[in-house]
């Protein structure tokens, strides 16, 4: 098995202006599906997509892409561009893990944590980042072991535990990173009273190969408490959301003479069925 594992951010219209934005701020970026519904583009050699999903929902802080910047000048130009029109959660400035650190939501929504620092052997210049709060806060560490757990070509790199006398409770997780098929994430519990907490605002897409990984991967994340929802989407026990897709569909929605009919079919699944969908 070789899935592709991704973050897909929600968005209410704005996808393509958004994937458009980004590409114009980090290098070896490019846009590789462009459909009114989603968009699917790279920067730095990290695949997201965008989905035109409405009002629904909106992205927060529970989930963001933590940026590893070479030099200072890197990461004041990528602040000063995510802030048009943005905003600080912790504006750029030097903090006792770095140097540079800046945490910043931009006019689509979107958080970014910014450091500079060396990029360790295992680790990717962008990853998807975790933050355990509210009713999840002390679980981050578990969660890690969790998913390395179920997906192939998995290891947890590095665990920064709090200690008796530190801010958080001894065991809490200060600083993760870890990789579930290849791919770089990181996690953290967050101390304190947050009004967000994980939803589809910013889900994790895993693209399949087969039927049979579609199954295993959906029965895995639902188990212990987590909810199937609806075209292949779910939470697992943490609040995650994560899209269990056949790596087909985005050939399938970009064909104008097939994917209204996969749509049809897929608006009616809750776990996608990969045959129903070729068939259609």
């Amino acid at each position: 098995m070789n899935n592709q594992i991704y973050p897909c951010l929600w968005f209410d219209g704005e996808a393509k202006a958004a994937a458009d934005f980004y590409c114009s701020i980090f290098g070896n970026a490019s846009i590789i599906i462009d459909t009114p519904m989603v968009v699917h583009f790279e920067i730095e050699g990290k695949k997201i997509m965008g989905l035109n999903g409405g009002p629904v929902f909106k992205k927060n802080p529970s989930i963001s892409l933590f940026v590893t910047c070479a030099m200072n000048d890197e990461i004041e130009n990528l602040y000063g561009k995510l802030m048009d029109g943005g905003m600080a959660m912790m504006a750029l400035d030097t903090y006792p893990w770095a140097e540079k650190y800046a945490w910043v939501t931009d006019k689509f929504g979107m958080t970014w944590q910014l450091m500079v620092g060396p990029l360790p052997p295992h680790g990717q210049k962008i990853n998807t980042s975790f933050l355990f709060v509210g009713q999840q806060y002390g679980k981050a560490k578990q969660a890690i072991e969790h998913y390395a757990s179920i997906f192939p070509n998995s290891q947890v790199h590095h665990l920064e535990l709090y200690k008796d006398g530190e801010p958080q409770p001894a065991g809490n997780l200060k600083f993760g990173h870890f990789t579930l098929n290849g791919e770089t994430f990181s996690a953290m519990d967050g101390l304190g009273d947050h009004k967000f907490a994980f939803d589809e605002g910013v889900s994790i897409t895993v693209e399949c190969s087969t039927q049979e990984e579609i199954d295993n991967y959906w029965n895995k994340l639902i188990a212990d408490g987590g909810e199937e929802s609806m075209c292949g989407w779910l939470k697992d026990k943490f609040g995650v959301s994560w899209q269990i897709v056949p790596a087909v569909i985005g050939q399938l929605m970009s064909d104008p003479e097939r994917a209204g009919r996969v749509m049809q079919v897929v608006m009616k699944m809750k776990k996608l069925d990969m045959q129903a969908m070729l068939d259609a």
